[in-house]
């Protein structure tokens, strides 16, 4: 692994707001941002050579004019531009798993066609083994809500709370821990005639997150951190949260499935409804 930033560059204005987000994100961390664009173009015979020369002085412009930028914006920073030709998807999961972390414009699932359109995304995040970021055109919310992370206390995350605190410190913004429940279906009928049948277990629930928290609190000092146990969906109440924050974090697990890994339904919900960044970190 290489300690660097690494952004997927295509020139659209998701992966341009990318490209800043990325920066910044390499002056907190202190490490290079490397600036890389995938060429999926075909080399058949009948294509004219004229055509691929003009479409590599296109991509040379743009690593250009970004890296240019970059500098601009953060005197000192360390910036490299790369060309690489393959399949798109492989391509940038083989450079996110080089990177301390990958940053990714994103149009959501379902958006126009293009380089890094929503299949592209995904299957960079469930497949990386590091952390990707996800990140929209900029917006045009004013500060919000600090970092929202979602936790699942029954599983283990450690990786998750590690980067959760980190990119706390960097950016010096607060964080609230979520952790999603339901009622069992054990619990039927009483739970319909009083409505504090599961006040016990939301309350062991927000202990047990708190448990959790703890060794990173007394880490992180300097760090806000506050949680609590809701009841409701877990991808609806991360999606909701998403709303007011400045970066969202979800955890992804390790699971193939016959066409490609599996990203998960909490963080494919927030991936499609945040409007901030959504950062996607693996947990094993």
């Amino acid at each position: 692994m290489t300690a660097q930033v690494t952004v997927g560059l295509d020139g659209s204005e998701q992966s341009l707001a990318a490209a800043r987000w990325a920066a910044e994100e390499a002056v907190l961390r202190e490490v290079p941002l490397r600036l890389t664009h995938v060429e999926e173009w075909p080399t058949a015979p009948e294509i004219p050579a004229s055509r691929l020369r003009a479409a590599a002085e296109r991509i040379e412009e743009l690593l250009r004019e970004a890296a240019e930028r970059a500098r601009k914006d953060h005197p000192g920073l360390e910036v490299h531009g790369e060309q690489v030709r393959g399949r798109v998807a492989e391509k940038l999961t083989s450079a996110a798993n080089e990177a301390d972390l990958t940053v990714l414009g994103s149009r959501g699932l379902g958006g126009c066609t293009g380089f890094l359109v929503g299949s592209v995304s995904l299957a960079v995040v469930g497949s990386a083994s590091r952390p990707v970021v996800l990140v929209r055109a900029e917006d045009e919310r004013g500060p919000s809500g600090g970092i929202v992370v979602g936790v699942d206390v029954h599983h283990p995350c450690e990786p998750l709370l590690a980067f959760s605190f980190a990119e706390a410190a960097r950016r010096r913004l607060p964080l609230r821990f979520l952790h999603s429940w339901t009622l069992p279906p054990a619990y039927g009928y009483a739970a319909m005639v009083d409505p504090s049948a599961g006040v016990e277990l939301g309350d062991r629930l927000a202990a047990e997150l708190d448990g959790l928290l703890e060794p990173w609190r007394r880490r992180f000092t300097d760090v806000e951190a506050s949680s609590g146990a809701v009841v409701g969906s877990p991808a609806y109440q991360m999606a909701e949260a998403a709303r007011e924050a400045d970066l969202v974090v979800v955890g992804r697990r390790g699971r193939k499935v016959p066409l490609g890994s599996h990203v998960g339904h909490v963080a494919h919900a927030v991936i499609h409804h945040s409007p901030a960044p959504v950062a996607v970190v693996p947990l094993s």
